[in-house]
């Protein structure tokens, strides 16, 4: 079993930056690979980036690429998301979620998920 906990969501000025957090309980951390996603009011959830067990491999979403990065600490059972350049349209509940480097992108590939935090950017 693995319990995530996330933070370091809030309210931000679009071109702002937030640095999201999500603590893993247990010692099985570096077994999994961890991904980041989020849904807005309204919308199905989706994708934002994911990266691999050591945190050599990473994976993006288009509409994230060059403004956010996914990075592990596995020492510390912590994985982050550093998002630069924010942009009203990233206003969502942002999700981590633990599961296999198969399929990234694809919710049904993690099997333990955050309870979310949000993120709101004003124009």
């Amino acid at each position: 079993q693995v319990q995530l906990v996330e933070s370091g969501g809030g309210l931000v000025q679009a071109g702002g930056s937030l640095r999201l957090s999500c603590a893993a309980s247990g010692r099985t951390f570096s077994s999994y690979s961890m991904g980041w996603f989020r849904q807005a009011p309204g919308k199905e959830r989706e994708f934002v980036a994911a990266v691999d067990r050591i945190g050599g491999i990473t994976s993006y979403a288009d509409s994230v690429k060059g403004r956010f990065t996914i990075s592990r600490d596995n020492a510390k059972n912590t994985v982050f998301l550093q998002m630069n350049g924010l942009k009203p349209e990233d206003t969502a509940v942002y999700y981590c979620a633990a599961g296999r480097w198969v399929g990234v992108t694809k919710q049904y590939n993690y099997d333990y998920w955050g309870q979310g935090t949000q993120v709101t950017v004003s124009s």
